[in-house]
């Protein structure tokens, strides 16, 4: 597998060989195990991969070899404890990095993101994008090439979160709205052309921020755990929605599920971008706040900066809760079908509906129970993320799932 030589005696080093031959199938298993924090202990790896002792043994010694985690072999037993203590788990430190990429309406930015879903570095964000992706997907693609230039790290791949329904299997953009890019844009070809012009090695993936945001949260936020997951999120402009099934994210036959964004939510509300009236996407996002509160947008930081300090800041006044409370009421409404389409055992919100939820949230589940048929009957849990920049952590999982799931073949 790694290559190594074995230091033990050669009777000992065939089994110790037919053991690693056996755990080849358990090596991306096991790393996904630990990268979302499942498996902090060598014991706990062994319970969970259904192998022998030392055949995990002999599996994380070959992800340690890899430079993907670290095995503690000191660590001390825990109060009451009997028996030897267990080795730690924890993904490398300094080991290789995924490029993440976001664009978004007010800007887009670059990262490196390690294993567990660590930032390891970020490139200062840009205000401004372009109408030509070409030209923005050049420059985030600069700013990261310039952060593995300075750190040194090895790069296993690179991913983008954009603002838009990604169509499979060509990557195509399809409702870039908030961006002002053509609808089609190729932007997965686009980005693929940029990172390896830029001298950057490992494939090259793309896909819409909210899933991202959902899929991160699932493996390191407020989602792990959940069998069926759903996150709705408002970032700088518009909503999204995605849903996680089983560990992977839905998003059904050809890239394009969960826009819940166009949910009708105040029938006769703003003109929305898709032709209707009261969507979800015009009626509970930054913007709409704003308006709802009787502020005037200013140029000066990101709407979502703006309606998220108007609300941490200013909530005691009168407009400023009576537009809380409308938008809360409106948000409750669409969750309400979602819950009654789709019965998840979680909802998780981001953006500016994270605080939302933060300011009043015992409003917003009462909404959402009292118009749920599953509500009814015992409720759902409605969470805040947690991740901080969980769209780019996404985008990186993207870059991180071949190695996920065939180590050895991605890292050869």
């Amino acid at each position: 597998m790694s290559g190594k030589a074995d230091p033990r005696p050669a009777g000992d080093g065939t089994t110790s060989r037919a053991r690693l031959d056996r755990g080849r199938g358990a090596l991306g298993p096991a790393l996904e195990l630990v990268h979302t924090g499942r498996a902090p202990t060598r014991a706990v790896l062994t319970a969970e991969l259904g192998v022998t002792r030392a055949t995990a043994g002999a599996v994380a010694a070959e992800l340690e070899a890899l430079g993907l985690i670290r095995v503690d072999a000191r660590p001390g037993a825990a109060a009451g404890s009997q028996g030897r203590p267990s080795h730690r788990l924890a993904v490398a430190e300094d080991g290789p990095v995924a490029l993440a990429a976001q664009v978004h309406a007010d800007g887009f930015r670059a990262a490196l993101v390690g294993l567990g879903g660590r930032i390891v570095a970020t490139a200062p964000g840009r205000e401004t994008v372009d109408a030509d992706p070409a030209k923005v997907l050049g420059s985030v693609v600069e700013a990261g090439a310039e952060l593995l230039r300075t750190t040194g790290r090895r790069c296993v791949g690179a991913g983008l979160a954009v603002p838009s329904a990604v169509a499979e299997p060509d990557g195509l953009a399809l409702n870039p709205l908030h961006v002002a890019w053509p609808a089609g844009a190729p932007v997965r070809r686009i980005f693929a052309e940029r990172v390896r012009e830029a001298g950057i090695t490992g494939p090259a993936f793309a896909g819409n921020d909210v899933n991202l945001a959902a899929l991160a949260e699932h493996r390191h936020g407020s989602g792990r755990g959940a069998r069926d997951l759903l996150c709705v999120a408002s970032g700088h402009r518009g909503v999204g929605g995605a849903l996680v099934l089983d560990g992977r994210l839905h998003t059904g036959s050809s890239g394009l599920a969960l826009e819940v964004g166009h949910l009708p939510v105040n029938p006769g509300g703003r003109p929305c971008h898709c032709g209707s009236r009261g969507c979800l996407d015009v009626e509970t996002d930054p913007l709409a706040l704003l308006v709802e509160a009787g502020r005037a947008p200013g140029p000066e930081v990101s709407l979502l900066q703006q309606a998220d300090d108007l609300l941490r800041t200013r909530y005691a006044e009168p407009a400023v809760r009576a537009a809380a409370h409308t938008l809360i009421d409106r948000l409750g409404l669409g969750l309400a079908g979602l819950v009654n389409l789709l019965n998840p055992d979680r909802i998780i919100l981001g953006g500016l509906h994270r605080t939302l939820l933060e300011t009043d949230p015992d409003r917003l589940r009462a909404v959402v129970a009292d118009r749920s048929l599953w509500g009814q009957s015992g409720g759902v849990p409605i969470l805040a993320c947690t991740l901080d920049h969980n769209s780019l952590v996404g985008a990186a999982e993207l870059a991180w799932q071949p190695v996920l799931d065939d180590p050895l073949g991605a890292l050869r």
